[in-house]
């Protein structure tokens, strides 16, 4: 019986193409740690976005956990993995490290059972939809209008996003232009998706809601902070829009708290348990009669989301879609506003370490 032999970790960093900020935080670079779980002759990847400690987590305090393991056994690795780190702080930066080594762990499975991980959830190569995320609020009318016209015209993805509620919700008029400009530039055939990021107190969100409304706006994600339970559900009430949080979800009892106050579920498999967690997520929204969102990491959520029935979309995020074609083999082709995972019949998720491209980019 094969075992799980060692888990090895890298961070990778890589600089924007153009300064970015949403709502409430800029950022000019991006941090992928990577955990790579061997077995034999077979490697599975999986990795988290976030600060480059994740890493010292991983090596230091779950890899010794779950060597000698047998990999198929990825409940009970989960389940140690998340009782070892209860006092140390399970949320935030650990529950990523977490992640990525359940992401490398189902990755491995798929691998040595020569399965497209989508088959083996128990779904199959269906398309899965998408839409273009990014509309920063640094980017220029001129910039802003290049992306949209690339996922809408080029790539014909029928769905974007923009980010609003910038400077902490203090530009609204800014805000508004923005909206009309991305309206103008795909028309009223494309979706057009709205995230403030939490930066809008909540009789703001709601007055912005009634605004967006009448663009079209059918996506107001986090109008306001989604620690704000209440302020999320009152907010959802009052507008047209569906509202939608979750992307800080790390363990199910968050999403517990967080279904009755949207209409749309997200969960982010790099933060809230790697597939394992997802798909509780998955479960919990579908009991409540919601779909779920896979929040950004196209790549690793694409094949968990062809096996969950109430699946939406996932996020096409211009920072991670860039950054998994420059460190990765194997990525997928949005055209037409889907992709879908598996149809080459790869094992795992698909996916392979670029290692000459990526070392350039290697920082730990």
């Amino acid at each position: 019986m094969s075992e799980l032999e060692r888990i090895d970790v890298s961070v990778y960093t890589v600089p924007t193409d153009a300064p970015e900020a949403d709502g409430t935080l800029a950022w000019d670079h991006t941090t992928l740690v990577l955990a790579e779980a061997v077995s034999g002759s077979h490697r599975g990847l999986g990795w988290t976005y976030g600060a480059p400690a994740t890493a010292a987590v991983i090596s230091g305090q779950l890899a010794p956990l779950v060597t000698g393991r047998d990999p198929h056994d990825t409940s009970g690795a989960h389940e140690a993995m998340n009782r070892a780190v209860r006092n140390a702080g399970r949320p935030g930066l650990i529950s990523g490290a977490v992640s990525a080594v359940d992401l490398a762990l189902w990755d491995l499975r798929g691998h040595l059972l020569g399965l497209p991980l989508a088959r083996l959830l128990g779904g199959a190569a269906r398309p899965v939809p998408v839409y273009g995320s990014g509309g920063f609020t640094t980017y220029s009318a001129e910039q802003q209008e290049r992306q949209l016209r690339g996922w809408a015209e080029e790539q014909g993805i029928p769905r974007v996003k923009i980010k609003i509620g910038e400077s902490w919700g203090t530009r609204e008029q800014r805000d508004l232009e923005r909206v009309r400009a991305a309206r103008a530039t795909v028309g009223d055939r494309v979706e057009l998706y709205t995230d403030a990021n939490g930066g809008y107190r909540r009789k703001q969100a709601v007055r912005l809601g009634a605004a967006l409304a009448d663009q079209g706006v059918s996506w107001y994600e986090e109008p306001v902070s989604s620690d704000d339970l209440t302020g999320l559900r009152v907010v959802r009430d009052a507008v047209l829009p569906d509202v939608t949080a979750g992307e800080y979800g790390y363990d199910p009892a968050y999403f517990a708290r967080m279904v009755p106050t949207v209409d749309c579920l997200q969960a982010d498999v790099t933060r809230c348990g790697g597939v394992t967690g997802w798909l509780r997520a998955a479960a919990l929204a579908q009991a409540h009669g919601l779909d779920l969102s896979g929040h950004c990491a196209p790549h690793l959520h694409a094949h968990a989301a062809a096996a969950v029935p109430n699946c939406r979309h996932l996020e096409w995020f211009h920072d991670h879609v860039r950054i998994e074609r420059m460190l990765f083999d194997g990525t997928l082709d949005p055209s037409g506003g889907t992709v879908t995972p598996g149809a080459d019949g790869a094992p795992g998720h698909g996916l392979r370490l670029a290692a000459a491209r990526a070392a350039e980019y290697r920082t730990g």
